[in-house]
């Protein structure tokens, strides 16, 4: 496991078109993802650490924003060859046994997470309505972690900025996880 950072938040950023396959054998593009009030696209995985670590407070916050008009998103970039656990029948089931309450969905070809430029599991992309990228930043500061009652919900806290002002926040704290399993070339 190669521990690694995101980089900083390019504001304003338009994200890539996409076609992935979801879990539930539906194909998704980002019309069929965007919410009214923004976007937020979560590269994840089954077996990182990291991921299960934030995954119960993430469904949380999740749920949160998607009642606030935010529509939401989860994409597997690993190399499924490569790390057998995060396979899409694997995913079909870590996403049933967490609750997931959007797609998941896999990057077969790593063509989605390299557009992207994701580096690492789990890595935000926060979206407001007019798709501009306005938040490249982490879950909170627990990191492996469980949180408290002082922990701060940073991509919760930035979403709602986003709705209300459009704007993410100027102050972000990069994302940690795991490297993205890549295919060899």
């Amino acid at each position: 496991m190669a521990l690694m950072h995101t980089p900083i938040c390019n504001f304003g950023w338009k994200p890539p078109a996409i076609a992935l396959l979801g879990v539930d054998g539906r194909s998704y593009d980002l019309d069929a993802i965007r919410g009214p009030n923004g976007t937020l696209l979560m590269f994840i995985c089954n077996h990182c650490p990291y991921v299960k670590a934030v995954v119960t407070r993430l469904m949380i916050d999740v749920k949160a924003m998607q009642g606030e008009g935010i529509g939401v998103a989860a994409i597997m970039p690993n190399d499924t060859e490569l790390i057998e656990a995060d396979s899409f029948e694997h995913m079909k089931v870590f996403s049933k046994t967490h609750g997931f309450t959007f797609p998941y969905l896999l990057d077969e070809t790593q063509e989605t997470a390299r557009a992207y430029n994701a580096v690492c599991t789990p890595d935000f992309f926060g979206f407001n309505s007019d798709d501009e990228l306005q938040y490249r930043g982490r879950l909170d500061d627990c990191g492996l972690k469980p949180s408290t009652d002082s922990t701060r919900r940073e991509l919760l806290e930035a979403m709602r900025s986003i709705i209300k002002t459009g704007q993410g926040p100027d102050d972000q704290e990069a994302s940690i996880g795991c490297s993205i399993k890549w295919r060899a070339v």
